[in-house]
């Protein structure tokens, strides 16, 4: 055995959850996944899931996908900076673009290779990246491959975020890069006091959209616009595998930068370009966000319900104002026990454990689509409040 086998060897910190029977990943799903889905037998409730529009099994994207096969075939056999660009990324980009209100935008493969490769390539080594210490993972590693220096502040902390700004060279680009909707929290940036520091010191600004598209602003532009500051965003990022039911992400930004990003980003031109069935379904589902705004407001409703029904049954759920509720646990292992009783009683959640969180403040995320019914919404309540009291979670 070499020395790598036996490094990894070691590694066995899995198997302690699996000998203790509360394993809750990589559970595998039968079928499509809605509001109810089948798993090895077992029916629960999905309220583990990111599309919160409930567009993942609608015929109309279904039926999009499949046209996009028949004409192009089930994929691009190269980058798009060679031979794997269609009309139809075209087509979805200035789209994007009007719906985005920029002038540009490329489609990536994933979200993830958006912020790992846009961060890593807009900030060079006299500038400065300054990111919200609960940003998502894939900003975490773009900052990481960038040689720019990287500063963090506390967590929606505008002085801290100011003190990062005051450390910074003035005439260096300062990049403060945020999440819109914090997605393991809910919570949202403080967007318009982030644009006021943002032109007192002469910074630039880049949102990640994955978790506010398609549920908030017009017609769920984002974050961006319900706070009215999208002119004042330098670059938006955004993704298909939620809202859009697809898989796949964008960037929109001006000309000038689009124009930099489409020939030197190493994410987008040394990867195969986004599957035509995967572009075909996000554009459709945009398309249908765009129709059918009451499928926003039915979102909306649902989560307006959820969010009174656990504050009033006394859950720990913190400063979200979104479809992504926490319910705080604070242990590890409890955590893990409340997502498999949670599924034994029929409901699908997920944990939330480090690092995607501090070791104190470990939740199960429980998330809403605009097909969930107040009813099923009722269910999963009561079935969660029985299990945090037995664990003497709440009380």
């Amino acid at each position: 055995m070499g020395l790598l086998q036996e490094r990894y060897k070691k590694y066995r910190d899995p198997q302690k959850f699996i000998n203790l029977g509360v394993y809750p990943y990589f559970r595998e799903i039968v079928g499509k996944q809605g509001t109810e889905v089948e798993m090895g037998g077992h029916h629960v409730l999905m309220f583990g899931s990111n599309a919160y529009t409930g567009l993942t099994g609608d015929p109309r994207v279904e039926a999009a996908a499949k046209a996009a096969i028949d004409q192009y075939g089930t994929g691009c056999a190269g980058s798009r900076f060679l031979n794997g660009t269609l009309d139809l990324h075209v087509k979805f980009e200035k789209e994007l673009a009007e719906f985005e209100g920029k002038d540009e935008t490329l489609i990536f493969s994933t979200g993830f290779s958006v912020n790992s490769g846009v961060l890593a390539n807009v900030c060079g080594r006299e500038d400065y990246i300054i990111c919200d210490d609960r940003n998502h993972a894939s900003i975490v590693d773009g900052r990481r491959l960038s040689f720019a220096t990287c500063l963090k502040y506390k967590h929606n902390d505008m002085e801290d975020l100011e003190k990062q700004l005051q450390k910074c060279r003035p005439e260096s680009i300062k990049m403060i890069v945020v999440d819109g909707v914090f997605s393991m929290e809910g919570d949202l940036a403080n967007l318009p006091e982030i644009v006021k520091l943002k032109k007192k010191y002469n910074a630039s600004l880049y949102v990640d959209e994955a978790h506010g598209l398609g549920v908030f602003g017009r017609e769920g532009r984002g974050v961006c616009d319900h706070f009215g500051v999208t002119d004042d965003v330098d670059i938006i990022m955004g993704t298909f595998s939620k809202s859009l039911a697809s898989i796949g992400g964008f960037v929109a930004a001006d000309f000038d930068t689009i124009n930099f990003l489409r020939h030197t980003c190493r994410t987008y031109i040394f990867s195969a370009s986004n599957a035509p069935s995967a572009t075909a379904a996000a554009r459709e589902a945009l398309h249908i966000i765009r129709k059918e705004p009451e499928r926003i407001e039915r979102l909306w409703q649902v989560t307006r319900y959820a969010l009174r029904r656990f504050r009033e049954e006394g859950f720990e759920i913190g400063d979200t104002e979104s479809p992504i509720i926490p319910l705080y646990v604070r242990d590890v292992e409890k955590t893990f026990l409340v997502t498999k009783l949670a599924f034994d009683n029929g409901v699908f959640i997920n944990p939330v454990i480090p690092p995607a969180c501090a070791p104190q403040d470990t939740l199960v995320r429980f998330a809403l689509m605009a097909t969930h019914t107040e009813e099923q919404v009722e269910r999963g309540v009561k079935a969660l409040k029985e299990i945090f009291v037995e664990q003497g979670i709440i009380k």
